[in-house]
C-alpha cells in the first residue's frame, strides 16, 4: 500500500520524508512467492514514518503558505482519534465547507479514524457547471473574485465551462441548508422535555402483527400531555385524524422538507398557520395505532421519508 501526499509548495525536508515512505512501501510490497513478502521491520515502521510525513506537512501549512497565493494544491490527511472536521479545518487554516465539499462529506459525525481527507491549500468548494456558464458567472453566483477563480483553475475569466465540468471556486461557501444537514442540525428535536426512543427509523417487528415492517420515523416516548414543538420553521399544511397516526399535524418547510407529528392527544395549531421551532403544535398522546403515549416523528424530503436522527440536533 502506498501512502500518497498530494502537495506542491512543500519544504525539502518533507520531500525527503515522503520519499522515505514511498521507498519503504515499495520494498514491503515486493513479491517473494510467499504471499506476504518484504521486510516486516519496514512494515512495523510504516505508521511512524507516515506520521512524520503528516506532521511535517502540517508544519509546512503553518509556515510556508502565503494565504494570498492563488496556487491550489492538496494534502492527504489521515484522521486521528478525537479529530473533528472543524478542528482539522482550523489546523490547516481552511473552511469546514472546503473539507465537506472536496471529500463529499454527507455527515460530519461519521468520519472514520484512519480514513483520509483531502485538504486544499486555500478555502473553497467544488462546483459542477450547469448549462452555459463561464468563470465570471460562477464567481458572481458565489460572490467571489472572478480573476482568482480563473487563476486557480488555470482558465480565463471569460472561459466557457463545459456541461458537468467541475471547477474549484476559491472562497465560496456551501449553502446553509447543506451545512446544517452535514452537521446534523437541520432540525431541532420536537420534544424538549425528557423522552426515550421506543422505536427507531427502519425495519422492525410490527408491535401489532409481529411481522417485519418498515417504520418511517422515530417514536419518542414521554408522558401524555408533553408539549410537541415544530422541528423547524414552516407552514402547517395538514391537520386531522388518521387510523394509523391518530391526531396528526404535517408542517411544510423549505427545500422540499415536511415533518409529520403523530398520535397526538390534542392539536394546538391550525392549517396554514406559520410556525417556528418555538411553536407548540400539540400534546403527546396515544391516538391511532399506538401502544402508549409517544410522538411518532417523520421527516420527508421530496415526499420520501429520511432518518430524523441524521438531521436533528
Amino acid at each position: 500500500m502506498k501512502h500518497k501526499i498530494y502537495w506542491k509548495p512543500i519544504t525539502a525536508g518533507l520531500y525527503a520524508a515522503i520519499f522515505a515512505v514511498v521507498v519503504s512501501t515499495s520494498s514491503c510490497s515486493k513479491e517473494n512467492g510467499q504471499g506476504g513478502g518484504g521486510d516486516m521491520r519496514l512494515l512495523d515502521n510504516l505508521d511512524s514514518m507516515e506520521q512524520t510525513v503528516q506532521d511535517n506537512a502540517e508544519s509546512a501549512f503553518e509556515t510556508d503558505i502565503n494565504p494570498t497565493s492563488y496556487n491550489l494544491s492538496y494534502i492527504s490527511y489521515r484522521v486521528r482519534k478525537g479529530d473533528i472536521i472543524g478542528r482539522i479545518a482550523e489546523k490547516f487554516n481552511v473552511s469546514t465547507d472546503s473539507i465537506f465539499s472536496l471529500n463529499g462529506v454527507t455527515s460530519a459525525r461519521n468520519i472514520q479514524i484512519d480514513s483520509y481527507l483531502k485538504i486544499p491549500t486555500i478555502s473553497g468548494i467544488l462546483y459542477t457547471a450547469k448549462g452555459s456558464e463561464d468563470i465570471e458567472s460562477v464567481a458572481k453566483k458565489f460572490g467571489v473574485d472572478a480573476e482568482k477563480c480563473a487563476a486557480v483553475n488555470n482558465l480565463q475569466v471569460a472561459s466557457l465551462l463545459e456541461e458537468e465540468q467541475t471547477i474549484f471556486v476559491p472562497d465560496a461557501k456551501l449553502d446553509a441548508e447543506t451545512v446544517q444537514k452535514i452537521n446534523g442540525d437541520l432540525f431541532k428535536k420536537p420534544i424538549h422535555a425528557k423522552w426515550y426512543r421506543s422505536s427507531s427509523f427502519g425495519w422492525r417487528s410490527n408491535p401489532f402483527t409481529g411481522s417485519r415492517s418498515y417504520h418511517n420515523g422515530i417514536d419518542m416516548a414521554c408522558p401524555r400531555g408533553t408539549s410537541i414543538y415544530s422541528a423547524m420553521a414552516g407552514k402547517v399544511t395538514s391537520t386531522g385524524f388518521s387510523p394509523v397516526y391518530g391526531n396528526y399535524v404535517i408542517v411544510s418547510h423549505h427545500s422540499g422538507y415536511k415533518t409529520l407529528y403523530g398520535h397526538m392527544d390534542s392539536i394546538l395549531c391550525i392549517k396554514n398557520q406559520f410556525v417556528d421551532s418555538g411553536t407548540v403544535l400539540g400534546r403527546v398522546g396515544s391516538t391511532g395505532m399506538s401502544t402508549g403515549p409517544h410522538l411518532h416523528f417523520t421527516v420527508y424530503k421530496n415526499n420520501v421519508a429520511v432518518n430524523p436522527a441524521v438531521l436533528w440536533r
